[in-house]
């Protein structure tokens, strides 16, 4: 959708473009002002595959109201969390949905999982994957996106009535190397990393991207953003 070509209707603004924002503001403006958008990237399918087949793990146990192995190995006293909505709030095309009055936005976001506490508290759950021999954590620069992204889906669900707890959780599946033989199949060890969320950022940012869409001039490139610099050296 570009900005201003759907006359007052709510203007959709998913949490992969408030990334894309964050990223660098020059390639959200033509994108979604200009409808130029970046380069393609082709698609992760065995990280779509591995996300798949843990969301059918999770919700064989979600229909009995029973925690997963996993988080009792961690001591997190949650279940999957059941809501006949589930399904649609975890559609890349649909997601949990929450109109901004203020901006005129439709923010929205997939959410991979949610696990419920036994105060009635949401954990926003994301999965990861990755195959790595190194110790796996947040701590990485990249992953700072995938902070925001949590904090974006704790702010949509709080926003919609619902009690979220600050504590998101990162469900990690690190495909091994060190088997003698492929025989056609990847093992995966998986793991838990908490995050302590913070959504305060958030809308703040939405009046920031409100204000980047009705500029007139083109916004600033972010300080990183390799597309910016290619462009800018391309040109020369």
């Amino acid at each position: 959708m570009i900005y201003g070509k759907n006359g007052n209707f709510p203007f959709r603004l998913s949490r992969s473009k408030i990334d894309l924002f964050l990223e660098c503001p020059r390639c959200f403006w033509f994108d979604r002002k200009m409808g130029i958008g970046r380069p393609g990237m082709p698609a992760f399918t065995l990280n779509s595959a591995v996300d798949a087949l843990l969301k059918k793990e999770f919700d064989l146990l979600r229909e009995n109201g029973q925690p997963h192995e996993l988080m009792k190995q961690y001591g997190i006293e949650a279940i999957p969390f059941k809501h006949a909505e589930l399904d649609l709030w975890r559609n890349n095309f649909k997601g949990k949905e929450f109109y901004h009055p203020e901006t005129n936005f439709l923010v929205f976001g997939a959410v991979d999982d949610l696990w419920v506490n036994k105060k009635g508290e949401l954990h926003i759950v994301d999965y990861k994957s990755t195959s790595t021999e190194n110790e796996i954590s947040l701590d990485d620069q990249y992953k700072k996106m995938y902070k925001k992204q949590v904090e974006v889906y704790q702010w949509i669900f709080r926003k919609s009535g619902f009690s979220v707890s600050p504590v998101a959780y990162f469900v990690y599946a690190n495909a091994g190397k060190n088997r003698e033989k492929f025989d056609g199949r990847l093992e995966f060890e998986l793991r838990i990393i908490a995050y302590q969320g913070d959504d305060s950022w958030v809308e703040p940012t939405l009046f920031e991207i409100k204000k980047c869409l009705e500029a007139k001039e083109i916004p600033q490139a972010g300080e990183h953003c390799e597309y910016c610099r290619y462009s800018k050296q391309t040109s020369l």
